[in-house]
Order: C-alpha cells, then sequence, then structure tokens
C-alpha cells in the first residue's frame, strides 16, 4: 500500500515492526550486484518478523529501459522475493513530491539555480554559485536546498559511526532538476516516510547520499530510519561490479544457481531447499550481520557455486 503523504498515523502503526525496501532504477536488468541488495535487504526485516516493500525508481523516462520495470519484478518473483504490498513506482508520486518541496519553500531552505552541468564541471561540491539569489534569468533552473555548515552523524548498522560536513562535502544539492524531473534525494526522502519505511538496506554505493537524506527527513519533519550499507561486489580488480561479464542479468530461470552463493555469503553458512521459497526460509533462521564478510568478491562468489 502506498501511504499518502498526510496519513502520518498509518506511519506510526508501523514503527512496531520493521519495514524495509528494495528500490531499483529500471535502467537494466537485474544483476548479482542488485539481487543482492534486496536479499540483503529483505533478510534483515524478515528474519524479525516485517514487511518488505519494492518500489520501482523510475523518475528518470530517459534512462528507463523499456519493459525493465515488469521484468525485475518478474525476476525477483522467480527468487522467491515478492513484495508484501502493491509495488509503488515514483513516475505516479509527482504531486507528493511538489509538497514537500512546498514545505521546504515555506522554511526557504531551496533556491532556483541556473548553472549548467558545463559550467559547474570539475566542482565537486556545488560552490553556491546562485545561493544568493543570481539566478540567470529566462534559463532553465532547477532547485537547490540549502545546507548548514555542519556535521551530521548517523550510525550505520555494518559500519559505525558514519559523519559528513554537508556544506563542504555535499553542498546545497538539487531537489528538483532544471527539466523539472524530482531528484533522487527528495524522492526517497518522500517515498521511505509514505511507505512506512523504518530501515535502509542497501549497497555502500548510496552511502555518500545518506547525510543528505537525513537532513530532508529532519527538515520534514519525518521518522528517523535505520541505515545498514552493504559491501559491493566487486571484480578481480576492485572495481565495482558494473557493465563486466559477472553483471550479465541473472537467470529467473535457474534461481537457485545464484540464491545459494549468495544467501552463503550473507549468512555464513550454506543453506538448504530443493526451491527459492525453501532456500530464503532457511535463510531467514540463520541471517546475521555478524557474518557478513567485510569485503565480497564476484570470483569468491561464483567460486562457492
Amino acid at each position: 500500500m502506498c501511504l499518502v503523504w498526510g496519513d502520518r498515523s498509518l506511519i506510526q502503526l508501523r514503527d512496531f515492526r520493521p519495514v524495509g525496501r528494495f528500490a531499483p532504477s529500471p535502467t537494466g536488468a537485474l544483476h548479482l550486484g542488485s539481487l543482492l541488495a534486496a536479499l540483503a535487504s529483505w533478510l534483515s526485516v524478515k528474519s524479525r518478523g516485517g514487511q518488505w516493500l519494492l518500489r520501482i525508481e523510475d523518475l528518470d523516462g530517459a534512462r528507463e529501459r523499456p519493459g525493465a520495470s515488469i521484468e525485475m519484478i518478474r525476476t525477483l518473483a522467480a527468487f522467491g522475493l515478492e513484495s508484501d504490498a502493491p509495488v509503488c513506482f515514483q513516475s505516479e508520486r509527482a504531486p507528493l513530491y511538489a509538497e514537500a518541496l512546498a514545505q521546504l519553500d515555506t522554511l526557504s531552505l531551496i533556491y532556483p539555480c541556473s548553472c549548467s552541468r558545463r559550467e559547474l564541471e570539475g566542482q565537486a561540491v556545488y560552490p553556491g554559485t546562485c545561493a544568493a539569489g543570481t539566478a540567470v534569468p529566462k534559463r532553465p533552473t532547477a532547485l537547490r536546498v540549502r545546507v548548514p555548515d555542519q556535521v551530521l552523524q548517523f550510525d550505520d548498522l555494518l559500519r559505525g559511526q558514519c559523519a559528513q560536513n554537508l556544506k563542504f562535502e555535499a553542498g546545497d544539492f538539487v531537489v528538483r532538476r532544471a527539466d523539472g524531473v524530482h531528484a533522487y534525494q527528495l524522492a526517497v526522502v518522500v517515498d521511505d516516510a509514505a511507505q512506512g519505511i523504518t530501515e535502509v538496506v542497501r549497497g555502500a554505493d548510496l552511502l555518500d547520499s545518506t547525510a543528505r537524506q537525513i537532513y530532508l527527513t529532519e527538515k520534514l519533519g519525518l521518522p528517523t530510519l535505520k541505515y545498514a550499507h552493504v559491501p559491493l561486489l566487486l571484480n578481480a580488480d576492485g572495481s565495482k561490479l558494473s557493465k563486466s561479464a559477472h553483471a550479465l542479468p541473472v537467470d529467473p530461470a535457474r534461481p537457485l544457481d545464484a540464491l545459494r552463493p549468495l544467501l552463503r555469503l550473507l549468512c555464513g553458512v550454506w543453506v538448504s531447499g530443493a526451491n527459492p521459497q525453501a532456500l530464503l526460509a532457511t535463510a531467514v533462521r540463520d541471517f546475521s550481520w555478524a557474518r557478513l564478510p567485510s569485503q565480497l568478491s564476484v570470483e569468491e562468489l561464483l567460486a562457492l557455486n
């Protein structure tokens, strides 16, 4: 069920048990790294009697591959991973994001920015060019949120104490792009609150986004979440699994081939079962974050099978 933005009573009712989610972008087929993140989020909440939801982050239509959303949902189901509520699609939720932007505007936290990507090329952090109201008229403008010179700290279940100075490490960041598309940082915060999510388990490549999302959560008066960033699957040279041969789509017709070694990594022991549902039922009993290795190698994973 996708909750409406103002339905805080339902959100509070869900606080009694964990609610997690997997939120892929439909830019391609599901690969081993994506499946690992999905399994970790599912095991984390299911091992404590919680709910697991699926959300398709399809805001950027230009990057979406036709048919990828349905393909992802079907592939996850073949691996025994089905949402406990109807799947949400971000492309249908623009009014919620607009309402959040209006709330930030009343707090004087957002401003228009006409800087182009070319003008910002080489800048690791936005320099605040338009922060004083100097956006160029008649040019497409994005909306940025003001951040303070403040160190924001949070506890990650796997990485311990984390900290980031928003001003110097993130900078004023975009919450609505110049083409009118609501940005990831805003949308994910709004959706997590609306769906009653209590914990976010995802890949370590998104760790850098966490402080910005916590900042928005606080400013919008939304419930604080728990976070866990699982290690990425790495290639032999230490690079992130991306468009290498190992990033080829997982085969939904042979789910056990991928499930068995991935669950071995996540649970620390081999789990048995003749089908995905039986494997997952065993894995739920054996799952523990303490057993997860600090680094995950694709070669080691494939050698387990």
